[in-house]
């Protein structure tokens, strides 16, 4: 039977939504899921690694949250605009795709000045209600300009965190092991890792790999349409290593865990199956919408945080662990009081 959006509806208490995350990271809350017995056990996130041995694998997302929000004022009136820098479309040209607020007053042609006037931009077309085609008028080459984003630019936190963005989000958003600048969200799973944790995952034997999604701001566009096979993904770039392919299909071989961190991961890995359901090397784009039922074929365990109603992150979850017990496992988790969404606590489903 096909599902219903209707279906993953439920109110999140606001006091449970996390606006800050958690000090030390590896510290904040961890709920394990059993899919085999039903079993829900409530640990810390730093427990994760006694549910791994020698051998088995884990995959990662290192993309990279570049600050993407750029506070500037158009020419002649001097009114306060926003621009949100969702991708670079050609480096040479300096074209980038962008949002921006307030939509209706930023038309083609008009000119942007961001700092004190570091940096120029003008509207060069429309594509949707709030998205326009900007060229940034600069001289320099694309690494300097880059920097100047960087400097200028705010860290692009989700719609849900309601406080001031601060410098220290700059870190907290951002997984100890980013390194492929391109993504305009964080993937979520991956920022309760500590650099020390990580060091204990390795002395155990278990291999770290990874694979670059950068995540856009599609990942928080709510679904809309009751029929769920009637939704539409917004398509992310992806790449999957040589090395990341060999290591998963040796350990899916000796029948190891394949933990995927993070929805970003799973998706990545489901993208890129091959017809004898191993894993293939792989660098495109996916708009890959997994919702129940599905099967899934590359990880067998799986991370993730608590999420969304109504998000296509939800559904994914719902997909991998059966929706029955995700709804247990979530009201679980809102009688615990446990911490929501991107700075919130973990999930781990076995």
């Amino acid at each position: 039977m096909a599902m219903k959006l209707s279906a993953f509806n439920f109110e999140i208490p606001e006091d449970l939504i996390a606006q800050h995350p958690h000090e030390p990271r590896d510290e904040c809350r961890l709920l394990v899921a059993h899919r085999d017995t039903g079993k829900i056990e409530h640990k810390l996130f730093k427990d994760i690694l006694e549910y791994f041995d020698e051998g088995d694998v884990m995959v990662l997302n290192d993309t990279k949250v570049f600050p993407a929000r750029l506070i500037g004022k158009k020419e002649k009136t001097g009114a306060q605009i926003e621009v949100f820098l969702l991708r670079e479309l050609q480096a040479k040209q300096k074209l980038w795709d962008v949002l921006v607020e307030p939509a209706r007053k930023i038309r083609v042609g008009n000119k942007l000045f961001f700092g004190e006037n570091d940096l120029i931009a003008e509207v060069v077309d429309n594509t949707t209600s709030r998205g326009r085609t900007i060229r940034f008028l600069f001289d320099g080459e694309n690494e300097e300009l880059h920097q100047l984003i960087d400097k200028l630019g705010k860290t692009p936190v989700p719609p849900y965190i309601t406080r001031e963005v601060t410098e220290q989000d700059r870190d907290d958003y951002q997984t100890v092991y980013a390194k492929s600048v391109g993504a305009v969200a964080a993937p979520t799973a991956g920022l309760h890792f500590t650099r020390e944790l990580l060091k204990r995952f390795e002395l155990k034997g278990v291999e770290e790999n990874y694979i670059t999604l950068h995540i856009g701001i599609g990942t928080f566009n709510p679904v809309e349409v009751e029929d769920l096979s009637k939704h539409r993904m917004d398509s992310e770039h992806f790449m999957i290593p040589q090395d990341t392919r060999e290591m998963v299909n040796h350990a899916k071989k000796s029948k190891k865990r394949v933990l995927a961190v993070g929805n970003s991961v799973m998706r990545s890995l489901e993208s890129a199956v091959s017809a004898s359901g191993m894993l293939n090397p792989l660098e495109g784009w996916t708009d890959k919408f997994i919702y129940p039922p599905y099967e899934f074929k590359i990880a067998n365990t799986f991370l993730t945080n608590l999420h969304r109603p109504k998000s296509t992150l939800l559904m994914m979850t719902a997909a991998f662990m059966g929706y029955e017990f995700m709804m247990e496992a979530y009201e679980e988790a809102l009688k615990e009081k446990y911490r929501f969404y991107s700075y919130g606590d973990a999930m781990l489903i076995l």
